[in-house]
């Protein structure tokens, strides 16, 4: 029995100008701690003393975009640039008490010169540059810019898996599902990034459910993780464009741990699933499987989410032969709907351990379907072979897996 489940500012000037400031004296202006890059660089006192000031040329910095620009793209880079000087300290952030919007990073030259963003800006929002710099007399100067990012007119929305403080299980990859299709890839994976303990390796794929249309990016360990390790994902997005001036609007991020390795087998051509913790055997079920006319899946699949009542008809997966059944302790495995769940109506006609007989779901009696689905996390891996159907999609659930890890590291937008 099977079911599916889809898991302005405008300016004066058409041109872009800097905003520039000749220098005089300044006292250095006190900022706020969060959300400013101190740069490296200030000239010691015992340097700049041994400086006549009158022969010391002011500082003299440049900020683009000035304050008289138009507004720019949420993915237009930010210039600070500073001459007879060197700057000290760079701060881009939204206005605005409580605002939602992201603060800009960004990095400083080796000569300590110029400073580039390094970041996407929040579409349609007001920002103010602030960047000081100091000269060989050991003279601050401070300039500011404000300037605003344009609105998007197309919006793209992102949904992560897993959430945040959730204990997953070995096979879970980090996913970014997307509401409409990404054609610059690169773009935004290399917005990602991932950090684990103990350090893990691993690699972005992209990849699309068959069934539903929706593209994914993944990221998926080399191996099934180990018990114990923790994840954090940390994803710049808000101000990417996704393709054709389609943006994101907001960052996001989660992290996970990773709980008990659970690994299920499943052996059609026996009949029996195998449940595994910690590497040690809990218990062998006898199971029906999917119907020659209706075979079920073969490959790795990974644990989507359960339910203790799941409606199942055959409308929903368009299979001929009708049925509409409450089904209950259903552990859900593709979105294509396999499950492995409990069949009650089956038990007593000795199908299970002896014959398959379902629509291409994994079937076994009231007792040992509870049991099964009270130990079923999200993340657990079931493992099915014997099938005369084909491999799992990587896109239909989780299946990630069924992939070798060079083959999947070559689904990366940055290979």
């Amino acid at each position: 029995m099977l079911t599916r489940f889809s898991p302005p500012t405008t300016a004066h000037d058409s041109r872009k100008r800097s905003s520039v400031l000749s220098v005089r004296s300044l006292r250095t202006l006190t900022v706020p701690a969060i959300a400013v890059a101190l740069l490296a660089g200030c000239q010691s006192a015992s340097k700049s003393a041994s400086v006549d000031p009158a022969d010391a040329k002011p500082a003299r910095i440049t900020i683009t975009p000035g304050s008289d620009s138009e507004a720019i793209a949420p993915d237009a880079p930010v210039k600070v640039t500073a001459s007879h000087g060197t700057l000290t300290k760079v701060r881009i952030a939204p206005d605005g008490a409580g605002s939602q919007a992201v603060t800009v990073t960004g990095a400083l030259s080796h000569s300590k010169t110029s400073w580039r963003s390094d970041r996407t800006m929040t579409p349609g929002t007001t920002y103010t540059v602030e960047a000081t710099a100091i000269n060989a007399a050991g003279k601050t100067a401070v300039q500011h810019s404000t300037f605003r990012t344009r609105s998007a007119q197309q919006v793209n929305g992102v949904t992560v898996t897993p959430s945040k403080s959730a204990t997953v299980g070995v096979g879970q990859p980090v996913s970014l599902a997307f509401d409409h299709p990404v054609t610059d890839k690169a773009a935004v994976e290399r917005s990602l990034s991932i950090s684990t303990s103990p350090k893990v390796e691993g690699s972005w794929g992209w990849v699309k459910d068959p069934l539903t249309g929706i593209e994914r990016v993944d990221w998926r360990p080399k191996t099934y993780w180990h018990k114990g390790t923790k994840v954090t994902l940390r994803a710049r997005l808000s101000g990417v464009n996704t393709g054709d001036s389609r943006y994101l609007r907001r960052d996001v991020s989660t992290t996970f741990t990773i709980g008990t390795p659970r690994i299920s087998k499943v052996d059609i051509k026996n009949h029996t699933m195998t449940v595994y913790e910690d590497g040690q055997k809990q218990k062998t079920i006898p199971i029906s499987a999917g119907q020659p006319s209706y075979p079920t899946w073969n490959g790795t699949m990974v644990v989507l989410d359960k339910a203790p009542m799941v409606n199942m008809t055959s409308e929903s997966v368009g299979i001929a032969d009708p049925y509409n059944k409450d089904v209950p302790w259903a552990v859900h495995l593709t979105t294509s709907g396999t499950y492995a769940h409990a069949a009650p109506w089956n038990e007593g006609l000795g199908y299970f351990g002896q014959t398959n007989q379902s629509h291409g779901c994994v079937g076994m009696s009231l007792a040992d379907g509870k049991w099964f689905y009270n130990r079923a996390t999200r993340g657990d891996i079931v493992e099915i072979t014997g099938s005369t159907r084909a491999t799992v999609s990587t896109g239909n659930g989780f299946g990630d897996w069924n992939l070798s890890y060079p083959s999947w590291q070559k689904l990366s937008a940055l290979r």
